[in-house]
């Protein structure tokens, strides 16, 4: 045998676990998910009890308010949590980067939240928004607000509720990414900006933020695909109430599939939440190679 073609065997052979994981795991249930999708079926009941329904599931989404109702909250979830997030971390960033003493302890303590139990930091702030005794209340009220917000047993401010977790836990990961992309800005453009008697703000305005556009767009592009999955805070902290308020399409998703039962409408969710996914994806993929280019 050919020293090539034992080079080409042994490479195949090391990719195989890899391409065999990702038939398995990744490609069957894909075409699986496709499949049911276009059914009726309690998996509790068995196959012998699935039913072909072609597109029905698709269409009953349009006629299901809780569905357009956990999409909207989705969407808003994603276009308050991404800008303030970014804006927040952009901040924050500039000052670590500059002038703070002891920026390696700070950036860890910004970026802890990231890696943090989602399960536990819900918990957490469960109490910290407890009407009555919570922390966050006790504070307004001694501010002088004497009716403070009912915050996750409310209508009104159960999904900002959500919002406030998800920034504060996006938040360090946005930090360490700015962080990278400030490096690369060039110190000679600030001292120029100096010269010619610009501040702070107006260096900031001027230069940092033009030059972390790049930054800045892939942060986004992460950060809307991030909050379309947004599922943690949603089950501990609230159930997707009240009066489904606070539901989100991963939750909802949740709920057919695992406490009605109903797979194959579950699915068809599942695929949506795909397709919105992807979408950004591709847009994602597009605006970096005209970048490259």
């Amino acid at each position: 045998m050919k020293l090539q073609t034992k080079e080409n065997l042994a490479g195949y052979s090391f990719l195989a676990l890899n391409f065999i994981g990702y038939i398995a795991f990744k490609l069957i249930p894909l075409v699986l998910a496709l499949g049911l999708s276009v059914t009726k079926w309690n998996f509790a009941s068995g196959f012998k009890n699935m039913e072909f329904v072609g597109l029905d599931n698709y269409a009953r989404l349009l006629h299901d308010d809780v569905f357009i109702r956990s999409l909207i909250n989705t969407l808003i979830y994603g276009v308050v949590l991404v800008p303030v997030a970014i804006f927040l971390a952009l901040v924050f960033a500039v000052i670590l980067n500059e002038y703070v003493f002891g920026k390696g302890i700070l950036r860890l303590a910004f970026y802890l939240p990231n890696v943090s139990s989602m399960v536990a930091v819900s918990v957490v702030w469960m109490i910290l928004f407890l009407p009555s005794y919570g922390p966050i209340n006790q504070v307004l009220m001694t501010l002088g607000i004497d009716n403070p917000p009912r915050w996750l047993n409310a209508t009104s401010t159960s999904l900002l509720s959500i919002i406030i977790v998800g920034i504060w836990q996006r938040i360090g990961y946005n930090i360490i990414v700015v962080l990278a992309g400030l490096q690369g800005i060039s110190k000679s453009l600030y001292e120029s900006a100096e010269i010619d008697g610009a501040n702070g703000i107006q260096k900031f305005f001027y230069i940092t933020i033009p030059s972390l556009s790049n930054t800045m767009f892939f942060l986004t592009m992460i950060s809307f695909i991030s909050s379309f999955q947004v599922f943690t805070p949603v089950q501990v902290m609230t159930k997707g109430g009240p009066g489904n308020s606070s539901s989100v399409l991963v939750y909802y998703i949740y709920k057919n599939a695992f406490q009605y039962n109903e797979i194959g409408y579950a699915t068809a969710m599942a695929w949506v939440l795909f397709f919105l996914v992807f979408i950004f994806t591709i847009g994602r993929m597009i605006f970096t190679r005209k970048n490259e280019g």
